[in-house]
Protein backbone atom coordinates (compact mmCIF):
# COMPACT_ATOMS: atom_id res chain seq x y z
CA UNK A 1 0.00 0.00 0.00
CA UNK A 2 1.18 3.57 -0.56
CA UNK A 3 2.13 5.75 1.73
CA UNK A 4 1.39 9.85 1.70
CA UNK A 5 1.84 12.79 3.17
CA UNK A 6 -1.18 14.72 3.26
CA UNK A 7 -3.55 17.28 4.94
CA UNK A 8 -6.44 16.50 7.20
CA UNK A 9 -8.78 19.19 7.51
CA UNK A 10 -10.00 20.30 11.23
CA UNK A 11 -11.87 23.46 12.29
CA UNK A 12 -15.05 24.68 11.73
CA UNK A 13 -16.84 26.26 8.65
CA UNK A 14 -14.64 28.94 7.21
CA UNK A 15 -12.00 28.01 10.06
CA UNK A 16 -10.02 25.65 8.75
CA UNK A 17 -6.66 23.85 10.53
CA UNK A 18 -5.02 21.26 9.28
CA UNK A 19 -2.87 18.21 10.65
CA UNK A 20 -0.55 16.99 7.81
CA UNK A 21 -0.52 13.12 8.58
CA UNK A 22 1.18 10.20 6.89
CA UNK A 23 -1.80 7.91 5.71
CA UNK A 24 -1.96 4.76 3.68
CA UNK A 25 -3.28 5.98 0.10
CA UNK A 26 -6.62 4.13 0.20
CA UNK A 27 -7.87 6.02 3.43
CA UNK A 28 -9.98 9.15 3.01
CA UNK A 29 -8.78 12.14 3.70
CA UNK A 30 -9.92 12.99 7.45
CA UNK A 31 -9.89 9.04 7.80
CA UNK A 32 -7.15 6.56 9.35
CA UNK A 33 -3.64 7.41 9.60
CA UNK A 34 -0.87 6.46 11.13
CA UNK A 35 1.16 9.55 12.81
CA UNK A 36 0.84 13.29 12.69
CA UNK A 37 3.68 14.96 11.76
CA UNK A 38 2.64 18.67 12.27
CA UNK A 39 -0.14 21.26 12.17
CA UNK A 40 -0.80 23.68 9.41
CA UNK A 41 -3.00 27.33 9.84
CA UNK A 42 -3.84 28.83 6.97
CA UNK A 43 -5.91 31.36 9.04
CA UNK A 44 -3.37 33.44 10.94
CA UNK A 45 -1.20 36.31 9.36
CA UNK A 46 1.19 34.50 8.43
CA UNK A 47 -0.05 31.29 8.16
CA UNK A 48 1.18 28.82 11.15
CA UNK A 49 3.24 26.27 10.26
CA UNK A 50 4.90 23.77 12.86
CA UNK A 51 6.56 20.19 11.91
CA UNK A 52 8.41 17.66 13.43
CA UNK A 53 10.98 17.57 10.82
CA UNK A 54 12.96 14.48 11.94
CA UNK A 55 9.97 12.17 11.78
CA UNK A 56 8.99 14.20 8.34
CA UNK A 57 12.05 12.69 7.23
CA UNK A 58 11.92 9.43 8.16
CA UNK A 59 8.44 9.00 6.46
CA UNK A 60 10.03 10.59 3.08
CA UNK A 61 12.84 8.03 3.47
CA UNK A 62 10.11 5.30 4.44
CA UNK A 63 8.70 5.83 0.34
CA UNK A 64 5.97 8.38 1.50
CA UNK A 65 4.90 10.57 -1.42
CA UNK A 66 3.72 13.97 -0.04
CA UNK A 67 0.52 15.64 -1.67
CA UNK A 68 1.26 18.90 -3.63
CA UNK A 69 -0.12 21.12 -1.01
CA UNK A 70 2.26 19.45 1.78
CA UNK A 71 5.51 19.12 -1.24
CA UNK A 72 4.93 23.57 -1.27
CA UNK A 73 4.77 23.64 2.73
CA UNK A 74 7.95 21.39 2.77
CA UNK A 75 9.55 23.87 0.19
CA UNK A 76 8.89 26.77 2.17
CA UNK A 77 9.77 25.66 5.65
CA UNK A 78 13.51 23.78 3.75
CA UNK A 79 12.75 20.76 4.72
CA UNK A 80 12.23 19.19 0.99
CA UNK A 81 15.52 20.76 0.21
CA UNK A 82 17.03 18.69 2.98
CA UNK A 83 15.70 15.61 1.91
CA UNK A 84 17.11 16.50 -1.23
CA UNK A 85 20.16 16.51 -0.52
CA UNK A 86 20.08 13.71 1.67
CA UNK A 87 18.72 11.59 -0.96
CA UNK A 88 21.37 12.54 -3.29
CA UNK A 89 24.45 11.61 -1.22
Amino acid sequence: MALKLRLQRHGTTKRPFYRIVAAESAHKRDGRYLEIIGTYDPTKDPAALKLDEERALVWLNKGATPSDTVKNLLTKSGLWAKYRQSKNQ
